[in-house]
């Protein structure tokens, strides 16, 4: 999988080869011409699932036939309403010193996930302090008020645990891992790393020459280069187009009164969610809470979704490189992720990443990896990637298939294969009391309640083939590119035919 940005890419459409063969999904598809190509008759494709750390697995489909008339999706199973409702049991929502937390119990293991979400993300941001947040919490590390920066890592060496930050567009998330009887301890050090860094200038330097180097880094990665570039593209003139780890023009000028005035300003309760998956007490949670972050000024900050960008319309980046291959993702915009269609649309990238597998890969060889991502976050987008030595045939492709999608339709059985995959993956994300904290926290700030993370399952059981069909239509259009390669290997004017 590959990660840009602090946002979540649920990659559909990288199969294992061998796997990938055996399956079919049923798509009726009328005749369609794209340039330099002649219309193809119905194929079969790859279905694949949407498991955001691993590459997709596979599963076997029906075969290719006319469609049917839509049924009404299945409901769903005894087994996944009763998992999903004794998981909502276990779950209580409640406020500390005005900080929202939800806590779920988990007595199956000893480990304890407490995730802190320093809400609005890049909405907080300007070009001029892009990345000031992440460059805060990780000059935080290296020493606080109560603790030196060796005492607290040799502290968080022999606790076991560890507190990480993560850096998005939507929040930043200061995550804790710990066992049950170490979460205690462990909080200590994240609550000080949050009320009192000490920011030593040595160490601020030193954070900051590690973030620059690795911002410059990110050149010489083909598909890092290519996701900053798309992803900026996409968000042309939105909040979503600042980069929340920084650039090196605004890293290298941050200073340490810059970062004292931002935690001073930034780091209050009302920006914070507080999510804790573990065998832990409530009344254990709220002290802990109460007697540390809930001291800290209150602020005025309130959580909405983030605006809608402007009406979008095609466009293209191009960075020339001397590189074997060349690197192209196109993004178009989607549905907030609270709308109906948010789920049609998942699917339908899910579809369309699996026909890509088929006629780019499987059929013609021209590819190692293509597919077509679904970005979950507040603003959702899907997209069209490959790596290729042939992208103006591969073009033509993709163009081919997302007309396909927007006048074809798949049959029921293929949506009921493909999203039974989905609910098998779903559970198996949500395995760990980290997977679950993230689920929660989404369904909180995304959809208003954590309990519609519940609700996953009936979602995607209730979307139809048309609805599949007419997301296609709404939203895979306008895509915005960014290619890394040799410039003279692709046509531009068939990037702004999408």
């Amino acid at each position: 999988m590959r990660w840009s940005r602090g946002v979540t890419r649920v990659l559909v459409g990288r199969p294992s080869l061998g796997v990938a063969g055996l399956l079919t999904l049923c798509l009726v598809m009328p005749s369609v011409h794209a340039s330099a190509q002649t219309a193809k008759p119905p194929v079969t494709a790859p279905k694949t699932t949407t498991k955001p750390t691993t590459k997709p697995t596979t599963k076997p489909a029906a075969r290719p036939g006319p469609a049917s008339a839509a049924v009404p999706p299945a409901a769903a199973t005894p087994a996944e309403a009763n998992s999903a409702d004794s998981m909502d049991s276990l779950t209580t929502r409640f406020e500390v010193s005005g900080i929202p937390v939800i806590l779920r119990r988990v007595t199956a293991n000893n480990v304890v996930a407490a995730n802190l979400y320093l809400l609005g993300g890049v909405r907080q941001l300007t070009p001029a302090t892009e990345g000031i947040e992440n460059f805060l919490l990780e000059a935080s590390e290296y020493g606080t008020a109560k603790y030196s920066r060796d005492v607290l890592r040799g502290k968080m060496a022999r606790l076991g645990s560890v507190i990480a930050v993560g850096p998005g567009v939507d929040w930043t998330s200061v995550a804790l891992r710990s066992t049950v009887p170490n979460f205690d301890s462990t909080w200590a050090i994240l609550a000080d790393r949050l009320m009192a860094p000490t920011l030593n200038p040595a160490d601020v330097e030193l954070v900051r020459e590690q973030f620059v180097t690795g911002v410059r880094q990110r050149k010489d990665s083909p598909d890092a280069l290519l996701d900053y570039l798309s992803d900026s593209i996409a968000f042309a003139g939105h909040p979503y187009a600042l980069d929340p780890v920084g650039t090196e023009a605004s890293l290298t000028k941050l200073t340490i009164a810059e970062l004292k005035a931002y935690r001073a300003e930034q780091v209050v309760t009302s920006r914070m969610l507080l999510v804790v998956v573990g065998n832990v007490s409530r009344t254990r949670v709220e002290k802990l809470v109460r007697e540390s972050i809930g001291k800290l000024p209150r602020g005025s900050y309130a959580w909405t979704l983030p605006p809608a960008p402007p009406a979008p319309k095609g466009a293209f980046v191009l960075e020339k490189k001397a590189l074997p291959t060349n690197y192209l993702q196109g993004y178009f915009l989607g549905p907030p992720a609270n709308a109906k269609d948010y789920a049609a649309l998942r699917l339908a990238c899910a579809v369309l990443s699996g026909r890509l597998f088929s006629e780019v890969r499987s059929k013609r060889n021209l590819t190692y990896s293509v597919n077509a991502p679904f970005v979950e976050r507040a603003l959702s987008m899907g997209g069209l990637y490959v790596t290729t030595t042939s992208p103006d045939e591969v073009l033509n492709i993709m163009l081919d298939q997302v007309r396909a999608m927007k006048e074809g339709q798949i049959t029921d059985d293929g949506l009921e294969r493909l999203v039974q995959q989905f609910i098998v993956t779903y559970f198996l994300d949500n395995e760990t009391n980290a997977d679950q904290a993230n689920m929660l926290a989404r369904a909180e700030l995304f959809q208003g309640d954590f309990r519609r993370a519940g609700t996953f399952v009936n979602d995607l059981r209730a979307v139809t083939p048309a609805d599949i069909r007419n997301a296609a239509r709404t939203y895979m259009t306008n895509v915005r590119w960014a290619y890394v390669g040799d410039p003279l290997r692709v046509t531009t004017a068939r990037l702004l035919r999408f």
